[in-house]
């Protein structure tokens, strides 16, 4: 899978990866900014890492964020690890607009 270059986006069929570096275990859900080093969106998860926990309020924290149906969000990669790429369906655009960039 391609890597973004700039950031912590990439545009790809049908919606747009989102690379994300996830904190389980924190107090709160939020997104907490964008680590460039790593071009990925800091998000902490109110969640701990066993049994898919984690996977699961990360794609109910964007649902809600973005606004969009769970179903329609997919981690693509990362599943056991704090590093993710995440396939949403809609634009880049809108992706950053929302998450900052």
């Amino acid at each position: 899978m391609p890597r973004a270059r700039d950031g912590y986006t990439q545009p790809a069929t049908g919606g747009c990866l989102i690379w994300i570096d996830a904190s389980p275990g924190a107090s709160k859900t939020e997104a907490t900014g964008v680590n460039q080093w790593r071009k990925a969106l800091q998000i902490k998860i109110a969640a701990q890492p066993k049994e898919g926990e984690a996977n699961e309020e990360l794609v109910r924290f964007i649902s809600e964020a973005l606004c969009i149906p769970r179903k329609g969000i997919e981690i693509v990669s990362g599943h056991r690890s704090s590093s993710k790429v995440v396939m949403v369906p809609m634009t880049e655009e809108r992706v950053l607009r929302i998450f900052g960039e």
